[in-house]
């Protein structure tokens, strides 16, 4: 007999998890493998369109990508757990249910979780857009809100929507719900100036770390939809009736959307090496010390580049991730030598509304709809990826078919 079959375990069907899925799955022979992807549900969500679903501007089904539809059962089999605990020693995985799944390799994609910074009320009072549910109720609390001013009697923390952090998710939230507002005062007979959406941010600037230039243009459009920029104003606490800022002014507000921040999933940190905000460190071939047999990406993982700091935890950083660690987990099994990881940092973009983006690509400066035209190609070209011509062509219909995205949902 030959040698036994390999099992090879990806966690999370994230960017990088689902990425390593697809290319295994494209690049593998038949019986070559054995690879089980585990999801808590049974959709991959495309993360750079939540903020979207957030608003009320997309439809749910084009967030979300079926799981079965771009895995090919007899390649990746789909396992539905919830991942509880990895005993690396064991070379086991405890899911949800009681179940336990024993591999060869091991790929940790579980992604990320909400950072406080320790600030109280937090987790107790706020939205957050971290998944296709977490932006429903978003978009469900807004309509709520309109819907009470028009039944019940005006109260103006109702309409004061406030979005704590002004990187990517909450410069894209922000305009995106700007340009919401002028729908759903029409719908509802409220009148726009009565609407008021806040942007809190720590830092001095918004986008921080981004181009300046570009970071300017973005608080301008923001500036321009109606938004209220307040930099240099840390949160200090966030109640049931709003946030209270640095100086102890409150921010009265029944909604309070948090995009301050991120950290590596807990479980990523009880594997117990060096960990950055949660966030794994791993070698040049995206593995943690002293366990060959384990990768660590996406945003689980913290890589340094050569000369600056840590590489952005991105999709686009999630996706090559993903194509590198399933060139090296074939590597693995055809006893070939593994390849460094070597990002190839294409730009960055940021939507700051329906028809409006700003970004650097490949060292050049765009603005406005050429920008956003891009941010449109990048998104459907990682479709195109995982799940060809059928599933871009799928996404571009615009969500007609709206029972499946309840199907998918309550499963």
């Amino acid at each position: 007999m030959g040698d036994m079959q390999k099992k090879i375990v990806i966690l999370g069907a994230g960017y990088g998890g689902l990425s390593t899925a697809v290319m295994l799955q494209r690049k593998m022979k038949l019986r070559e493998a054995e690879v089980i992807l585990v999801n808590k549900d049974s959709y991959h969500h495309i993360t750079t369109w939540l903020h979207e679903l957030a608003a009320g501007t997309s439809p749910t089904d084009k967030c979300m990508v079926d799981l079965e539809s771009v895995l090919e059962p007899e390649k990746v089999k789909l396992l539905k757990a919830e991942v509880e605990s990895i005993d690396l020693g064991q070379k086991e995985v405890y899911l949800s249910g009681g179940q336990r799944l024993s591999y060869d390799y091991l790929v940790v994609a579980l992604g990320s979780e909400i950072e406080s910074f320790g600030i109280p009320g937090v987790k107790e009072h706020t939205y957050v857009i971290r998944n296709l549910k977490t932006a429903l109720a978003i978009r469900d609390q807004v309509e709520r809100m309109f819907r009470r001013c028009k039944l019940d009697n005006y109260r103006p923390e109702r309409l004061h929507f406030v979005i704590c952090g002004s990187g990517f998710t909450g410069v894209e939230f922000a305009g995106e719900l700007a340009d919401r507002i002028d729908e759903l005062c029409k719908e509802y007979q409220i009148d726009r100036d009565k609407v008021v959406i806040t942007n809190v941010e720590a830092s001095p600037t918004v986008l921080s770390g981004f181009d300046p230039e570009l970071s300017e243009y973005a608080k301008a459009v923001l500036e321009k939809k109606g938004v209220v920029i307040k930099t240099s104003t840390p949160v200090k606490a966030c109640t049931s009736d709003g946030v209270i800022l640095h100086d102890q002014e409150e921010c009265r507000s029944s909604t309070v959307v948090w995009t301050a921040g991120v950290r590596g999933h807990s479980i990523t940190k009880r594997i117990k090496h060096e960990t950055v905000r949660g966030r794994l460190k791993v070698d040049e071939y995206l593995r943690p010390p002293d366990h060959d047999d384990v990768f660590v990406i996406g945003d689980s993982s913290i890589i340094y580049g050569k000369k600056e700091g840590p590489y952005p935890p991105t999709a686009q950083m999630a996706v090559q991730q993903g194509a590198a660690c399933a060139h090296n987990l074939l590597a693995l099994l055809r006893n070939k030598p593994l390849q460094a990881f070597e990002p190839r940092i294409k730009g960055t973009l940021v939507s700051i509304g329906k028809k409006v983006a700003a970004g650097n690509v490949y060292g050049l400066k765009l603005y406005g709809s050429k920008a956003s035209f891009v941010k449109k190609v990048v998104d459907y070209h990682y479709l195109y990826r995982i799940g060809g011509l059928k599933l871009v062509l799928d996404k571009l219909k615009g969500g007609e078919r709206q029972g499946e995205k309840n199907s998918l949902l309550d499963h």
